[in-house]
């Protein structure tokens, strides 16, 4: 018996674990259905506005506290943007999370300087 609860005990960590760190797919079928490719470029590297972030390979934490300011209308962290603030409304926090996941997955372009 205590094996049995060990072992739904990691099961249930490992999915709560998945959910905390999105789900890539869900979140390109939400950038799909949102249409971000629009003004983020199809390939979220190429916006078509240079004061338009790239999203392709940018950090997820960075992505998902973004996409919440937005949401929240926080003008206060520089995030009060009508266009995206009505694009993220309908969004649940693990949309936001999955979202995050997608950009974060792919290729970019960014550099670091030091």
């Amino acid at each position: 018996m205590k094996n049995i609860l060990l072992a739904l005990a990691c099961c249930l960590a490992t999915a709560t674990t998945a959910l905390a760190g999105g789900n890539v797919s869900n979140g390109k079928a939400l950038a799909e259905k949102y249409a971000c490719a629009t003004c983020h470029g199809k390939d979220f590297n190429s916006p078509i506005d240079p004061s338009y972030p790239k999203l392709a390979g940018q950090h997820r934490d960075y992505l998902a506290h973004a996409l919440t300011a937005y949401k929240r209308g926080d003008a206060a962290n520089g995030r009060n943007n009508a266009i995206m603030t009505g694009q993220v409304k309908p969004l649940s926090n693990q949309d936001i999370q999955d979202l995050a996941a997608y950009f974060h997955s792919l290729p970019g372009t960014m550099v670091n300087h030091r």
